[in-house]
């Protein structure tokens, strides 16, 4: 790996007959390359991939940025700047004959706790563990995983899903084809938005929280517990609303839960407990599910 000393920048290729920059000798197909860029405080990382392949991130008390990626193909090159507390990380096509076999590549980050992203790639997997920060992830056909993360949380996809585990903070998601999967939160703002793909809320809602869940053609389901407090609208236009926690949800105590439902809409509105949450949940012609868990 090279160095340009001003802008903290590296240029990485992998195969004998490309190289990128003038006189940068190209690397031996497969090889592993390994880059540290010390940081203070809370850093920004920026992944720009528009190739095929895993993005891992997993975070350390190291006051470092540790870039590891994987190639397989010399039709693909990394290249890697720091500006400050910055960390931007691309991968671009050198070969415009490159077929999608070629396109395979994986990085794997490891960065600060309290850390900032902001990933895009086309497909594959994106995987973040453990990192407390604002993020804004994007992949059109890849999922995103996320795990124990925390912070103002946006995802976009195109026909990727999401399933986001112990997730802390405020959730915006949405997609096309995609569907999302909120398990264990303590999230206190979702933002939930696909077309045709499915949603499931599995966890508790945080009082004062407002929980907004909508799938075009798709199924949208909310399992709550016995602790919650929340007030619930549900509305679909041509589908059907399965409400399994009919023996649990009273009238609406406040009135003002979501005002009527429009003549084309049927539904419910409901209250469990005190109505603290506001959580309001629509499909134009899936299902709405709602449970209680036992």
């Amino acid at each position: 790996m090279w160095t340009r000393s001003m802008g903290r920048s590296i240029t990485l290729v992998v195969g004998a007959a490309v190289a990128l920059g003038s006189g940068v000798p190209a690397l031996a197909a497969g090889q592993r390359i390994e880059k540290h860029f010390p940081v203070n405080g809370r850093p920004v990382v920026v992944i720009q991939n528009v190739a095929n392949g895993r993005i891992e991130v997993k975070s350390s008390k190291s006051p470092e940025v540790v870039v590891v990626a994987y190639e397989t193909s010399s039709k693909v090159g990394f290249e890697m700047e720091q500006a400050g507390d910055r960390v931007d990380v691309t991968a671009s096509i050198v070969d415009a004959s490159a077929q999608p076999i070629d396109l395979e590549t994986s990085l794997q980050l490891t960065v600060p706790e309290e850390t900032e992203l902001q990933l895009k790639t086309e497909n594959g997997l994106i995987y973040v563990e453990q990192v407390m920060g604002d993020m804004t992830l994007e992949s059109i056909a890849g999922d995103i995983h996320l795990k124990e993360v925390s912070g103002y949380i946006i995802v976009k996809t195109t026909g990727g899903s999401l399933v986001c585990t112990q997730c802390a903070g405020k959730l915006d998601f949405n997609s096309v084809g995609g569907g999302a999967q909120i398990l264990q939160p303590a999230l206190t703002n979702v933002n939930l938005r696909t077309t045709t793909g499915n949603i499931l809320f599995d966890g508790d809602f945080i009082r004062t929280g407002l929980y907004s869940m909508k799938s075009g053609k798709g199924l949208v389901e909310v399992r709550f517990s016995g602790s919650d407090s929340f007030d619930l609208k549900a509305q679909t236009a041509t589908g059907t609303v399965d409400n399994q926690a009919a023996a649990f949800l009273k009238p609406d105590s406040h009135g003002t839960v979501g005002g009527r439902l429009g003549s084309k809409f049927k539904g419910l509105f409901g209250t469990f407990g005190a109505g603290l949450a506001k959580v309001e949940l629509s499909t134009y012609s899936g299902t709405i599910r709602i449970l209680r868990r036992d």
